[in-house]
């Protein structure tokens, strides 16, 4: 399968909430990491973050890879991704961010997920009070110096 087309299936499955037809794209120990929720591994766990977190907090999704490359084994796409959140203390907001994914691939499978976009441009579009935006983004903060402590960025 080609990258623009595993791209299309990816998009729909995710935008329709199928969690079988994401979770079959990608390797049975596959990991999708997303910005949002953390890493889900393995088909089962994927399937079921798009199904219970994804739209068990939101409706309404659309997502747009643009630019994609790829050289068989690494894939990357810039996107534009909307939803309507519909988590009470959010409901009906719409939210918008941009981003970048990174497929790392095996045997025309997705073996590795990940993406870049600024989690604060998401957030701070549902409303959330500063206190919460805080504790999120600084968690995420600490995850990024955590992935990176003992090199060259961030010396032990």
């Amino acid at each position: 399968m080609g990258f623009d087309t595993l791209l299309a299936k990816f998009t729909a499955a995710v935008e329709s909430g199928d969690g079988r037809k994401l979770a079959a794209l990608f390797c049975d120990d596959g990991v999708y990491h997303d910005g949002f929720y953390g890493a889900a591994e393995g088909q089962v766990a994927i399937a079921e973050m798009l199904e219970q977190h994804f739209h068990g907090n939101a409706k309404d999704f659309h997502w747009q890879m643009l630019d994609p490359v790829c050289d068989g084994n690494s894939g990357y796409a810039r996107y534009i991704f909307s939803y309507t959140s519909t988590m009470p203390e959010a409901e009906g907001r719409r939210v918008i961010f941009e981003g970048m994914s990174r497929f790392q691939l095996e045997d025309g499978k997705i073996r590795d997920y990940s993406e870049n976009f600024d989690t604060g441009i998401a957030l701070a579009q549902l409303g959330f009070d500063n206190t919460r935006l805080a504790r999120i983004l600084e968690k995420s903060a600490n995850q990024v110096h955590d992935r990176n402590r003992g090199g060259p960025h961030l010396p032990a």
